[in-house]
């Protein structure tokens, strides 16, 4: 249970929340928005903006399937920290208790159910809806890239064939869309793998061929040593080396390709 930024264990006692922690000491210009979608739906949306005096790109992150947790938050955090508007939307928005969304669950399964009950329509519909609203935000660029993580990553690669304002995509550990659907992407599609995660990596190789004959860039990287998820798990306190390792990589690489757009 969560209370405020301390977390109460199974034996009542209290412990510091560290996500929510360094969400709370940030530095950034956190804010709740509400964003309106076309068939009227309203998505709750945590955005982050830099300290900068230069417009910036904007970066759409899409939560794991758990719904936006503070961790999702903290991505966001830190996207802005290196100079880019970060938003985050709760894509459970309306859908617990009392029309509310992420934190209205009871627990991260009631979520996770919420989750794979959404319409593909319905996350498109919203996806769209947050792209519009940070094009016209006035301190982005032109640029706006999506990325996304488990359940999210599947919907950024997904959501690549459905919009073509996105200057890039970037999936962690998500899978890929429809074979027949891929050729809608005009966007290049960089990806972020565990190397133990063979339920998701036996779909790289297809992907590569079908990507590379219709002329759409697709470059995977592996990272050794971790499964899924591994982005998360080298950010917790508890990580080991090698998931700390990866986590550096895969942000440095992340940051160098926003950087070059």
């Amino acid at each position: 249970m969560i209370i405020g930024n301390l977390i109460m264990n199974e034996t009542g006692q209290t412990q510091v929340n560290p996500t929510r922690d360094l969400l709370a000491k940030s530095e950034r210009h956190h804010q709740w928005v509400k964003i309106k979608a076309e068939n009227g739906h309203i998505v709750n949306a945590f955005l982050t903006f830099p300290e900068t005096k230069e417009k910036a790109t904007a970066v759409i992150v899409i939560h794991e399937n758990r719904g936006l947790t503070d961790w999702v938050r903290l991505v966001g955090d830190q996207l802005a920290k290196h100079g880019f508007v970060a938003v985050c939307p709760d894509l459970l928005s309306g859908k617990g208790s009392e029309g509310g969304g992420t934190t209205s669950f009871s627990s991260s399964d009631d979520a996770r159910r919420a989750i794979y009950d959404l319409s593909s329509d319905q996350v498109t519909a919203d996806l769209k809806a947050v792209t519009e609203y940070v094009h016209n935000l006035p301190s982005t660029t032109d640029k706006v890239v999506v990325t996304g993580f488990c359940w999210g990553g599947a919907q950024a690669f997904r959501f690549a064939t459905n919009e073509n304002s996105i200057a890039a995509v970037c999936v962690f550990y998500g899978r890929p869309p429809s074979k027949e659907k891929i050729d809608r992407i005009n966007c290049p599609v960089y990806g972020f793998y565990g190397e133990n995660d063979e339920r998701i990596n036996s779909t790289i190789k297809d992907t590569q061929n079908t990507a590379g004959a219709a002329g759409i860039i697709y470059e995977p990287v592996i990272y050794a040593g971790v499964g899924h998820a591994f982005l998360r798990r080298g950010m917790e306190p508890n990580a080991n080396e090698v998931e700390q390792a990866a986590n550096r990589q895969a942000w440095e690489r992340l940051l160098k390709l926003l950087n070059k757009l």
